[in-house]
């Protein structure tokens, strides 16, 4: 099941509507509405208050696993057709050649599937510096396996 059916079921489940929902997230009903339909996806953060208000565990929302892959997934190139083996050997180049900081924390995000709010308090850092910090690393993995490319 996808997230927002998952919302969905789950908010109709506790007899709410979109309004009420979104009015205990402090979002509009607007959002809650392109959740559920796929157009939108809530982040971590978000899917944790949503745990909290229907007292379920955040991966009965959205896996954390799913999250973390799917922005791994935009790096890879469309067309890509490389075997495991060499995706696996250019990963461990990519990461050889970040900055030690940059790769803990790419490491910590996609590795050990942690938020990014939970990455921020383990370095320091605020939460948008991580999420700022973790695109401009896919980014950087984007070009790197685009060129990397046969």
């Amino acid at each position: 099941m996808e997230t927002g059916k998952r919302i969905c079921a789950l908010r109709e489940a506790r007899g709410m509507t979109q309004e009420q929902l979104a009015e205990l997230l402090y979002v509009s009903r607007h959002l809650i509405s392109k959740w559920e339909t796929g157009l939108r996806r809530p982040d971590y953060g978000t899917v944790t208050r949503m745990a909290e208000i229907f007292r379920v565990d955040p991966d009965a929302i959205l896996p954390k696993s799913e999250l973390a892959l799917d922005e791994l997934a935009e790096c890879v190139p469309d067309g890509c057709d490389m075997t495991g083996e060499r995706l696996n050997q250019l990963m461990r180049g990519f990461l050889d050649g970040l900055p030690q900081h940059e790769s803990d924390v790419f490491l910590q995000r996609y590795y050990f599937l942690r938020p990014p709010s939970e990455i921020a308090a383990i370095y320091g850092k605020k939460g948008n510096h991580v999420r700022s910090m973790l695109s401009k690393t896919r980014k950087k993995l984007k070009r790197y396996l685009k060129e990397a490319e046969p």
